[in-house]
């Protein structure tokens, strides 16, 4: 009896190592357009690497920063036309494609990035399959909250009228122009250029990648208030996901969930946060904290903006109602509303 369970035994440990052995090998490439050195490279290279060790080595990837696959505009489309593997995407770069999440940017909702995080995947997961049917959609996560760093001084709502501001993304590109002022495109690491030419007087940014991007040499002025997050998605190319087996599809999955989600946001979170400080710290640099009579005014300023993105979901086929209280739920249960 004991004979025969142990050849049973063997019997199945030689069937798994065989249906290992027959799993092809993928060297996954994956686009980010952040130079090597931002904190997010290191989260998305540490996941690559725990996909290899589940996987027993057969899935492994490499990561391509600053833009060597492509440009960051263009990261969504990578994904999908194969480019590359695995995509670090800013929807917010591509106005309009993407309503429902362009929503995660409103002004004033997210208090952090690592609860938001987790947040932000929860609540958009039954919407990607619809809104990035081009891909397969693995998580999605946000950036510390950031604000206007500015040429010239930025206080109240009605100092942005008439000003050249590069946003982060489209959202935060309609409050630009219901407070009056003109935007000014540029992806993160073309911005410090803009700014340094005068093309831009401003830009939306969070705190530590002001100085990760060299825009602390061509800024002077930080509004001190968690005014916007950036939603991002890591995105994976569909044809690639479909080749894999069973086994090595689980391990993907596995790993697209909202605990790595916030696991890879939460280095970049601490890095952004620390940067608030570091700036204060230089010399000729100056951090404008908002009275509570102040910070009101900015919200009536920036509440038309939620109308707008309305108006863009409801074209899209979805109640604007049902998509906000929705983000608005995610983000008390993991303890990051505003």
């Amino acid at each position: 009896m004991k004979r025969r369970l142990l050849l049973c035994l063997m019997a199945l440990a030689l069937a798994a190592g065989s249906a290992a052995a027959q799993d092809k090998t993928f060297q996954l490439k994956m686009g980010s357009w952040v130079p090597p050195q931002h904190p997010l490279n290191p989260s998305l290279q540490a996941w690559a690497d725990d996909i290899k060790k589940a996987t027993g080595g057969s899935v492994g990837g490499t990561l391509f920063p600053s833009e060597q696959l492509g440009k960051a505009f263009d990261h969504y489309d990578m994904a999908r036309d194969g480019i590359a593997d695995f995509a670090y995407v800013n929807p917010g770069y591509q106005p309009g494609r993407f309503p429902v999440m362009a929503g995660a940017s409103l002004p004033f909702l997210f208090a952090n990035a690592k609860g938001g995080s987790a947040a932000i995947d929860a609540w958009y997961r039954s919407y990607a399959e619809k809104e990035m049917k081009d891909v397969h959609f693995c998580l999605a996560f946000v950036h510390d909250p950031g604000t206007y760093h500015s040429r010239k001084k930025i206080l109240n709502p009605e100092d942005v009228r008439g000003l050249k501001i590069r946003p982060s993304t489209s959202t935060i590109g309609q409050m630009n122009t219901l407070l009056g002022a003109t935007n000014v495109q540029a992806s993160a690491p073309e911005s410090r250029d803009m700014l340094e030419r005068g093309v831009a007087d401003a830009i939306a940014f969070p705190w530590g990648s002001i100085g990760l991007f060299g825009i602390d040499k061509v800024v002077k002025y930080h509004l001190d208030t968690p005014l916007y997050v950036t939603p991002f998605v890591w995105v994976m190319n569909k044809a690639k996901y479909e080749a894999m087996s069973p086994a090595q599809k689980k391990v993907i999955d596995e790993h697209c969930s909202g605990a790595w989600a916030e696991k890879l946001a939460s280095p970049w979170a601490d890095f952004e946060f620390a940067g608030h400080a570091k700036i204060a710290a230089q010399a000729g640099h100056e951090i404008d904290k908002l009275s509570p009579e102040q910070l009101a005014s900015w919200r009536r300023a920036v509440a038309p903006a939620e109308q707008q993105w309305a108006n863009d979901v409801k074209k899209a086929g979805y109640d604007p109602k049902v998509v906000l209280d929705g983000l608005k739920q995610s983000l008390t249960k993991y303890k990051a509303a505003l």
